[in-house]
């Protein structure tokens, strides 16, 4: 399969950085009705209801995996998983703002997993950029959020690992994308993730037990936007856009994210941005610079 112009892979990329920094405001407000893992299952069945009628309408219902892809496929699946789940459980315990911050890492985090494991860049050109922003997650971790929960040490590490499984999400998906559709990719690892979150249920209930009624008008809209554009669009513009210009390259872009996530955080939700937090998303940009440049050159 031919892969995407670098320019429609570049947007597609920028879309789903954008749609991902409103999805950390609408996730905080979903947790306002839902467990983390009803908001989780919800959103994960509706996003693949939308990408299985987009499929058969797209590929004709036609599908041709071979056994090691479909392995391949089910171990993607655990990255959706931890993604998805991880950062509703750490949101509990972290601002919006906080969850952004984090989640801003998320370029260099992919890109130094990306150069350990399939050495699509040098290591050494990620180091430098990986340390300013590892030391943003540490800083905004540590000292500087206001928690919404009486954990929040805990809230950003479950946030940071979410992040870690999208790192491994996207670079898995890269090479099984060159001969299984990136809709197709899409589909059947959030299938996977779904049917692993289903028997959860039973361990972290909210609206099952307070009912339906409980839930109010404004999360049921930020589950809707978390169905359909931070899983069944966002999702596929982002492994759209890997698929035309690789894991490292369209991580860079994902820089975008937390500048939302703060901004509609601050808007929306009325967080406190402090001093701590503008210091913490500088050092992670600043890590991304270094990262992009650095890998630029090394391809030269």
């Amino acid at each position: 399969m031919a892969p995407p112009s670098p320019t429609l892979a570049y947007g597609s990329v920028v879309l789903a950085a954008v749609l991902w920094g409103g999805s950390i405001v609408a996730q905080k407000m979903a947790l306002g009705s839902f467990s983390a893992v009803e908001a989780s299952v919800l959103r994960d069945v509706g996003g693949l209801a939308i990408l299985l009628a987009t499929w058969w309408w797209q590929e004709g219902g036609v599908i041709k995996i071979s056994r090691s892809d479909l392995r391949l496929l089910g171990l993607l699946g655990l990255g959706v998983l931890g993604n998805h789940l991880l950062i509703l459980m750490g949101l509990k315990y972290v601002s919006g703002a906080v969850g952004g911050v984090i989640i801003g890492s998320s370029p260099v985090v992919t890109a130094l997993l990306s150069a350990m494991l399939i050495r699509d860049v040098p290591l050494r050109a990620v180091w430098a950029g990986a340390g300013l922003s590892f030391a943003g997650v540490g800083l905004v971790s540590v000292a500087g959020f206001q928690a919404a929960g009486e954990q929040p040490l805990l809230g950003s590490t479950l946030v940071f690992l979410g992040v870690v499984s999208w790192a491994l999400y996207s670079i898995g998906s890269r090479a099984v994308m060159e001969r299984v559709s990136a809709l197709t990719v899409n589909w059947t690892t959030l299938l996977v993730a779904t049917a692993l979150q289903v028997p959860l249920l039973w361990t972290d209930r909210k609206m099952l037990d307070a009912g339906v009624a409980s839930v109010t008008l404004s999360d049921w809209m930020a589950l809707g936007y978390l169905v359909v554009f931070a899983t069944a669009v966002a999702q596929q513009a982002w492994l759209f856009g890997v698929k035309g210009i690789g894991p490292s390259r369209a991580s860079v872009l994902g820089n975008l994210t937390p500048v939302a996530a703060i901004g509609l955080s601050a808007l929306i939700l009325n967080e406190a941005v402090g001093l701590i937090e503008v210091i913490g998303i500088g050092l992670i940009l600043a890590g991304v610079w270094v990262v992009n440049r650095q890998t630029v050159e090394s391809t030269h």
